[in-house]
Parts: C-alpha cells; sequence; structure tokens
C-alpha cells in the first residue's frame, strides 16, 4: 500500500501544508486538530477513501489518531471499497464532525447537471481555480509544486462546501453518528 505523501488542511486563517516523513505527517496533522476548536473536518470522497487509508497507514505506524470511523452501509462510495474496507465511513477527529463534501454534491448536483463529481471538474465548473497536474507525474514535482497542488485541493474542497447551504446539515447528521 502507497504511503501518505502530504495532507493539506485549508483553515479559514490559512493553510498547513504536511509532508516528508509519514509518521511525521499524520503526528503532525492529528496534533493541529487537537488543537484547533471544534469545527468540521471538510473531505472530497474522505468517507470512502482518505480517512480509512490514513487511519491504516497509522495503524501501520502504530500510532493512535483522535479519527473515529464507524461504517454506514447506506452511504454511496464514488469508487469501490477501499481494499480491506466494507465501504464509506461517518467519521470524527477529535472534537470534529467530518463532511464528506462529494456526499454532498453527487446525489442533487451530479445527477441534475449530469456532471462528473470529481473535485476538478466541479470546481472549474462553478469558476473556482485549479491547480492541475499530471497524476502519473506527481512524483516529478518539486516539494513547492507539490505542496500548492495538495493545498489547492483543501481549498476547492472548503470553497465548495461552503457553497451548500444543506452542507451544515449534513454535518449535524455525521457529527451525532460517532460516539
Amino acid at each position: 500500500m502507497a504511503a501518505v505523501v502530504a495532507v493539506a488542511i485549508a483553515g479559514p486563517t490559512g493553510d498547513w501544508v504536511f509532508d516528508g516523513d509519514e509518521a511525521a505527517i499524520l503526528t503532525d496533522t492529528d496534533r493541529i486538530l487537537a488543537e484547533l476548536e471544534p469545527g468540521v473536518i471538510v473531505t472530497w470522497n474522505g468517507a470512502n477513501f482518505d480517512l480509512p487509508f490514513i487511519a491504516d497507514r497509522a495503524g501501520g505506524h502504530g500510532l493512535t489518531l483522535g479519527l473515529k470511523l464507524a461504517h454506514d452501509a447506506n452511504m454511496a462510495g464514488r469508487h469501490k471499497p477501499l481494499p480491506g474496507h466494507p465501504g464509506p465511513y461517518r467519521a470524527r477527529w477529535h472534537r470534529h464532525g467530518h463532511l464528506d463534501a462529494y456526499q454532498l454534491y453527487r446525489a442533487d448536483v451530479g445527477a441534475v447537471l449530469g456532471l462528473p463529481c470529481g473535485l476538478k471538474p466541479l470546481s472549474r465548473y462553478v469558476g473556482l481555480p485549479v491547480v492541475e497536474v499530471d497524476r502519473n507525474r506527481i512524483h516529478e514535482l518539486s516539494v513547492d509544486e507539490q505542496r500548492a497542488y495538495v493545498a489547492s485541493d483543501a481549498r476547492l474542497t472548503r470553497m465548495l462546501a461552503q457553497r451548500r447551504p444543506a452542507a451544515l446539515t449534513a454535518v449535524d447528521q455525521l457529527a451525532d453518528s460517532i460516539g
């Protein structure tokens, strides 16, 4: 299984990008999330991929994160489930609820407009600035280019979630489902 090579958090006051050693990335991400005031972690397909992947990688390092996952068989996944997982999860990370913005858009916006609900196509459709890279050549990017790319994805996810009035209702339902 591949390693986590970078994590970006886009907050109201700026971005954090963690890269380098995988265990340090996971530890630093967890520390920042523990320190932040309670809020919402917004991901794009995080319920089906990012969060269980992070949990698996942390477990491989013997790390305990404040990330709690609960499988929800009623959620649709974007793709097949991550190997070793039954499908999407409801989540909580420390005192933060989780919102998978992909879930927020796929059933109505994607279906009604006939759009693929990928982060980049949807962001371009609504006029947000997208940092594009050749996914097959990400490993060739400079450190600064890679940081700009992951920070851009985090900002796009945040901005798309903020455009949906229903987002707060979805977060409350997600956050309340985890103990």
